[in-house]
């Protein structure tokens, strides 16, 4: 009879810890949500890494080159150099 009752118990507690591993706090379900999170937040970081490495060059070429900062001049801003002429084609 004993034994009967210590097999119940540990059936009931192997139930338990199985359900606790695979949809318990902390589980295997919680842990491959964040696993995803983790994810999707590196590729952000990457993403927003690469852009302001191209801000980091766009200003050091701003800063140490007059064409990127005509470039820049004429592109945002419609200047033109004197002398030249300024032509928009509508359509």
């Amino acid at each position: 009879m004993m034994r009967g009752w210590l097999l119940i118990i540990l059936v009931i507690f192997f139930v338990h810890l199985q359900y606790q591993l695979w949809w318990g706090k902390d589980g295997r379900a919680d842990s491959e949500k964040l696993q995803l999170l983790i994810q999707r937040q590196q590729q952000e970081n990457t993403r927003l890494q690469q852009r302001n490495d191209s801000l980091v060059a766009e200003i050091i070429d701003l800063k140490n080159g007059h064409e990127a900062l005509e470039e820049r001049a004429r592109v945002d801003f419609g200047m033109i150099q004197p002398g030249e002429k300024f032509y928009q084609f509508v359509e």
